[in-house]
């Protein structure tokens, strides 16, 4: 059954037309995720369906009666109620129907004399009971607790004041707010910012088995993997859907592209085959060949041209590095770090070797970020020491962007730190980071939270560091920018250490995953899936294992870069194969123009032997297409 439909909504600011022809429907039950670059309007479109926003032009239609729950990525709380108060609040009908419930038992206790009156309240006690139950009237409170531990609310929490939380509390607030509330369609934007893995994972589960429909703006993949039956792409104005995942919606959008290419390519050689054969045709300026060229030339104007396959730009970039390092490359021991009586962490230990892939896992609040400022030197540790291998250079990547000057231009930004390169150096820099043209010349102040992560990562290239200290890197990147992050950081030669709640970035790059938290740190050989797949089973972390020797973990690290060699290999064969074809076709058309030419047909033996070459490259662009479709599948 379908709940919402929208047919061609359009929305413009000003000049800028954001939402040209979106068109997409949402059924019941369904679990919808939408996606596209930073920009492209996926917030507006979400507000135009919960009605905070007009459109400009288009339908919307719903089922009568549907009720809509839509979570912003900043939400609202009252100025008076505690924590606990706030999600109570849900359930007031609830609470009203119980005092009833008490007021009809008194009313009945009084009225025993009376069958008639008996009668008349006994039968709205039976109809509000049934009222009670089905609003979960017994278990409402267990619930109210059981979101509020989900989302990461401690027991301390719960009685303080909702408007002294901060802007990431105050979201989880408004999302186990709506949670309660069981709306028809739950639409959700951004919801596991601000979220920690434990909530992230708890949200995943309430999400599977909500009985309403769910529309959801997400840049994390993992989680839309777990939830989403189908995905949405917006992209140039227009909406385009795929049935599955996010996985299997970049599978197929990949090949919805190729299959697209190939039939504007085709198309094109089609006409130029024709507009030659047109051309040769008025050559010979005979009537009869007119005649011909102009029934040519009709049925070529009636022919459905179309149009090139594009995609939206992305940023195209690789890190290497200055010098190589020693074996060791990050020695930690000790490490103690509080503010007045609160200690963040203790007893830290951590030693990085050179080519190690780390990701620092933890709850919000347990200290990640805190301990990367300690190893760059940001902050001052309580107790213990942090020591670099041999020619170790590091290179930081703050999530907050703290580090860049809000009065300075792009360009100054970057030239300013790399005065030894031109301006057209810095330029082409930039330019890798989707910053072309006058987009150099804005103020740092002006731009969004993606555009300061695009300059910071300029900078990271540039400065070619051999150890990496990247504190939630994806933060702000669209999604195809996070694939573009993956890329370069397996094929960065140097060492890794970064934070991330971003799961699928956690399993593209990582080879151990390292989980702060008040005792220490535990370390899990593999990337998020073999972590979880530990915890599940309740195995000993590979730290604190007597079986997992430096032997036993340098193995596992070479079969993981074997794996990776294994996968740069693949992708350098199907690339080859991918010039390969592009070369062939280029010397088919290249006959193919020199057979409709009335030139080449003066020598018929030459002509003979141009056409025979010409169907012996056909079959070879056959037998080079066979063999980069078998290297894309694999």
């Amino acid at each position: 059954m379908i709940l919402l439909a929208l047919q061609e909504i359009r929305k413009s600011f000003g000049t800028n037309e954001v939402l040209k022809e979106v068109s997409f429907t949402l059924q019941d039950g369904e679990r919808m995720g939408l996606v596209g670059v930073n920009g492209s309007g996926k917030s507006t479109l979400m507000k135009i369906i919960a009605g905070l926003e007009s459109a400009d032009g288009g339908t919307m239609t719903m089922q009568k009666g549907l009720r809509l729950g839509y979570l912003a990525q900043q939400g609202e709380v009252s100025q008076t109620g505690t924590v606990l108060e706030e999600l109570e609040h849900v359930f007031d009908p609830v609470v009203a129907m119980e005092q009833r419930l008490r007021a009809l038992e008194g009313e009945m206790a009084e009225q025993g004399h009376d069958p008639d009156m008996l009668r008349r309240l006994g039968s709205e006690y039976d109809r509000l009971t049934r009222d009670f139950e089905r609003a979960n009237g017994y278990g409402w409170r267990s619930t109210v607790q059981g979101v509020l531990a989900g989302l990461g609310f401690t027991k301390e929490q719960q009685s303080q004041p909702a408007r002294l939380l901060s802007g990431g509390e105050r979201t989880r607030l408004c999302l186990g707010r709506m949670l309660l509330t069981e709306p028809d369609v739950l639409l959700l934007d951004e919801p596991t910012n601000h979220l920690d893995l434990k909530s992230i994972a708890w949200l995943e589960n309430y999400l599977q088995t909500y009985r309403g429909a769910v529309l959801l703006i997400s840049h994390d993949r993992y989680f839309m993997d777990a939830v989403c039956g189908r995905m949405g792409e917006l992209l140039f104005g227009t909406v385009e859907c795929y049935s599955g995942n996010y996985t299997a919606y970049m599978e197929e959008r990949a090949e919805r592209y190729e299959i697209r290419m190939r039939a504007w390519q085709q198309q094109q050689r089609e006409i130029a085959r024709q507009e030659a054969i047109i051309a040769r045709y008025r050559m010979f300026n005979r009537e009869k060949s007119i005649r011909a060229a102009e029934s040519r030339e009709k049925r070529l104007e009636k022919v459905e041209r179309l149009e090139k396959p594009t995609d939206e730009r992305a940023i195209h970039f690789r890190f290497d590095v200055r010098r190589r390092t020693g074996d060791d490359v990050l020695m930690v021991e000790g490490l103690r770090k509080g503010y007045g009586s609160r200690v963040l962490f203790d007893q830290i230990r951590m030693h990085l070797r050179a080519g190690d892939r780390v990701a620092l896992i933890g709850d919000n609040g347990v200290g990640k970020s805190t301990l990367l400022k300690c190893i760059v030197g940001e902050e001052r540790p309580d107790a213990g020491s942090i020591r670099l291998g041999t020619g170790v250079d590091i290179g930081y990547y703050d999530q907050h962007q703290a580090h860049l000057h809000p009065d300075k231009t792009v360009l100054d930004e970057v030239w300013d730190d790399f005065r030894r390169l031109d301006q057209t150096e810095v330029r082409g820099a930039l330019g890798m980071f989707l910053f072309t043209g006058d987009d150099v010349l804005m103020p740092v102040s002006t731009l969004s939270g993606g555009e300061k992560g695009r300059v910071a990562l300029t900078k990271l290239m540039l400065r070619r560091d051999n150890l990496l200290l990247l504190d939630e890197p994806t933060n702000h990147l669209d999604m195809d920018s996070r694939e573009v992050l993956e890329r370069a950081l397996m094929d960065f030669p140097g060492t890794i250490l970064a934070i991330s709640h971003d799961r699928y970035f956690i399993n593209r790059f990582a080879e151990k995953v390292m989980v702060l938290e008040e005792g220490g740190i535990r370390e899990y050989l593999g990337n998020y899936d073999d972590y979880y797949e530990k915890i599940t089973r309740e195995l000993p972390p590979d730290g604190d294992a007597p079986q997992q020797t430096r032997t036993a973990q340098d193995k596992a690290k070479k079969r993981s870069r074997e794996e990776l060699l294994r996968e740069k290999d693949r992708k350098q064969a199907l690339a080859d194969a991918e010039a390969a074809v592009t070369k062939a076709e280029a010397e088919a058309a290249e006959m193919e123009a020199r057979l409709a030419d009335p030139a080449t047909w003066q020598d018929s033996a030459a002509a003979a032997a141009l056409s025979r070459s010409y169907q012996q490259k056909k079959a070879e662009i056959e037998q080079l297409y066979a063999r980069w479709e078998q290297l894309a599948e694999e």
